[in-house]
This record gives C-alpha cells, structure tokens and sequence, in this order.
C-alpha cells in the first residue's frame, strides 16, 4: 500500500461516523443492538496490553457494548 493511500484510510478511520457505519454495516452479532455508538472513542495507538504486551496499532476505537468498555 501506498504512503498516499495509507493517509487516506487513516483519514477515513479517524471519524466516529465511519466507524459506527461500519459496524453496523459488517458485523452481523447478537450483541449489536446492546452497542452504544455515541461512546465511540478515539485512544492513543501505542500501548501495553493487559497480557503486558507493547502495541502499536494505527488507530483504536473503543467503544461500550452492553455496558462494557471493548
């Protein structure tokens, strides 16, 4: 993949509406409706994982689903 293209699907990822569009569009689970789109939230990419782990990841949502922070 190209660097110009790689800006651009990080642009398009960026916006809580395409995530949530996309969510709802592709995933077909039973938890679905229990996902509260308005919490969708933006978090840094660079982190340590539960399992003590380093990641780095281009972008990470979070977002509550029944509740809970996934």
């Amino acid at each position: 993949m190209s660097k110009d293209q790689d800006t651009g699907y990080k642009f398009l990822f960026s916006t809580p509406e395409l995530v949530r569009d996309l969510i709802i569009g592709f995933v077909a689970d039973e938890w679905l409706p229990s996902l509260d789109d308005s919490t969708l939230e933006h978090v840094p990419g660079s982190y340590v994982s539960e399992d003590f782990r380093y990641r780095a990841d281009d972008i990470v949502w979070r977002v509550r689903v029944g509740g809970e922070w996934v």
